[in-house]
């Protein structure tokens, strides 16, 4: 087969902030097929077709993409940030798991990019600079009681946390429980950067501490980083740097 797929990540938003091989992918692509306004941030150009569609179809997008590599041309999937972070790379190898069997041979490969936790973390300092996890908040692909019990597990276990949609317009009710759940397993001047739309005209960020932060300082456009309790604020003419030591005492 001469045809492939790439599953790319454009990053979180500043165009210099998308990989070279990213680019260079793109270049070759005959189709490129993701969410509406990750195939926005692609620019037109001859020879290529632009296959835009709504969020919650992933499995669609992925098996219209693999098709159409079946047939020879050459696709780039596109996703924010990285696309192995809660992302389209899962969603096309379910489609492949699940697909023809002639799906298995074609050339597949996942192009990293720079996720929205890394750069908002990148921008503020280094607040994920030891051990952290990183939770997605939304309960559409899964129920609420595992985000409490990982939510719950994680500050017990002193990680540093980075939180992807924390709170839209549907379900504002995720972030509340959420706060509340920090704040019985943590001490109240635990550090939080709400980072908004990293690395575009919108940026906005935003130290709070777990005392004095609500829920209205984040929305789907936010990457939520709570620090560890070793996470600390080095005050300074300017911007503040937030950090998290390397190291850690027995």
């Amino acid at each position: 087969m001469s045809g492939w797929v790439k599953i790319a990540g454009l990053g979180p938003g500043d165009a210099a902030l998308v990989t070279p091989e990213v680019s260079d992918a793109l270049a070759e692509a005959t189709d490129v097929v993701g969410y509406i306004p990750y195939v926005a941030r692609v620019a037109e150009r001859a020879g290529l077709t632009l296959h835009a569609s709504d969020n919650r179809v992933e499995i669609d997008r992925s098996q219209h993409a693999l098709q159409m590599a079946a047939e020879g041309k050459r696709v780039v999937v596109v996703s924010s940030g990285d696309p192995g972070v809660f992302a389209m790379a899962s969603a096309v190898f379910e489609a492949v798991e699940n697909g023809p069997e002639n799906w298995r041979d074609l050339e597949i490969s996942v192009l990293p990019g720079i996720t929205a936790m890394l750069a908002a973390s990148a921008r503020a300092g280094a607040p994920l600079g030891h051990d952290f996890c990183t939770i997605n908040l939304s309960d559409n692909l899964k129920p609420w009681g595992l985000i409490e019990r990982r939510l719950r597990l994680a500050a017990q276990a002193d990680f540093a946390m980075a939180f992807y949609n924390p709170r839209s317009k549907s379900r504002p009710e995720g972030f509340v429980k959420t706060l509340e759940i920090l704040r019985e397993e943590c001490e109240p001047g635990r550090l939080i950067l709400f980072a908004r739309a990293v690395s575009t005209p919108d940026e906005v960020l935003n130290i709070s501490t777990l005392a004095e932060a609500t829920p209205e300082m984040a929305d789907m456009r936010t990457i939520v980083i709570v620090g560890s309790s070793r996470t600390r604020i080095i005050e300074r003419q300017g911007s503040p740097i937030l950090y998290t030591p390397r190291f850690t005492p027995e």
